[in-house]
């Protein structure tokens, strides 16, 4: 009985020491389990939010059937996480600027660059991301641009696309945007930003210029020339009517020319009186002493 009693008294000491490290032991385990249990919970929640941009719609895939219809706006939403994945579309409007060399009606080689504004349909998005991808604009744009800009600057002379520019660009946005309706893109604005003809051409609108600035010049040339024979006509006319009127004074009345020697003795008189070469004025032969005739 005595051993019996010390036995028991041991394993009554070891149990004391062994169940505490049991209890700690089953009590991290459910502290891990727990922890285990709680971040599979996060992590399915965030797998399973998602958010939208400003700016953006998402389109959702399913792993079941496929593109859903439906946009889904800005904001946070949920989906089920691995059977659904959202794609985000960007409904901003963006600039675009698309060159083409194209020829004229006369047959001169141009450059001509366009800048578009263009943004998706937000109700046809599914059908663009099926269709086209979310880089819809340059599967698109490019294409049916240059099509456009061939098809519209063939109607019009090198020329006409100079002096009736504003009319070629309201023909190509409104082609444009007609075009690019039938793919649910809605465009902003078209301009033409740039120009560019060939050298000959160039060349030819230079000699061009040239030339209707010596029209001008000859032009003037000649203009100038008949002023000034005008101008000599009505002087002549203008002596010849002086000299008549002088002749008839003259017949009328003889003192008139008693006044003009009397006028021409006495320019005579001043010129001689500032020579070096004469130091004295002769009395009996100057005009004053000449008869009248």
């Amino acid at each position: 009985r005595a051993t019996s009693n010390v036995i028991e008294k041991r394993l009554d000491v070891r149990a004391r020491a062994v169940f505490p490290k049991m209890a700690a032991s089953m009590v991290l385990n459910n502290v891990a389990r727990g922890a285990v249990a709680i971040g599979a919970g996060v992590s399915l929640f965030q797998s399973s939010i998602y958010n939208v941009d400003g700016g953006f719609r998402a389109v959702m895939f399913d792993r079941i059937f496929g593109v859903q219809k439906n946009t889904i706006g800005e904001g946070t939403h949920f989906r089920l996480p691995w059977f659904q994945t959202p794609v985000m579309m960007d409904c901003r409007t963006r600039p675009r600027n698309i060159s083409s060399t194209t020829g004229t009606k006369d047959l001169q080689v141009i450059q001509i660059n366009l800048r578009v504004l263009s943004r998706p349909d937000k109700e046809h998005l599914p059908w663009l991301y099926s269709q086209l991808g979310v880089d819809y604009d340059d599967r698109v744009l490019p294409s049916i641009g240059n099509e456009v800009l061939k098809a519209v600057v063939a109607q019009y002379n090198a020329e006409q696309l100079i002096t009736m520019r504003e009319e070629v660009s309201q023909q190509v946005r409104k082609t444009l945007t007609k075009r690019a309706d039938e793919f649910h893109i809605v465009l902003e604005d078209v301009a033409i930003t740039d120009l560019r003809f060939g050298t000959e051409f160039t060349a030819a609108i230079e000699a061009k210029q040239v030339a209707q600035q010596e029209s001008e010049r000859a032009k003037f040339v000649v203009l100038k020339a008949e002023q000034e024979k005008q101008a000599a006509v009505i002087r002549a006319e203008g002596e010849a009517l002086a000299a008549k009127m002088v002749s008839d004074a003259m017949e009328k009345s003889p003192a008139l020319v008693e006044l003009r020697r009397i006028e021409a003795a006495r320019e005579i008189a001043e010129t001689l009186s500032k020579s070096r070469n004469i130091t004295y004025l002769p009395n009996a032969n100057m005009l004053m002493n000449l008869p009248a005739q």
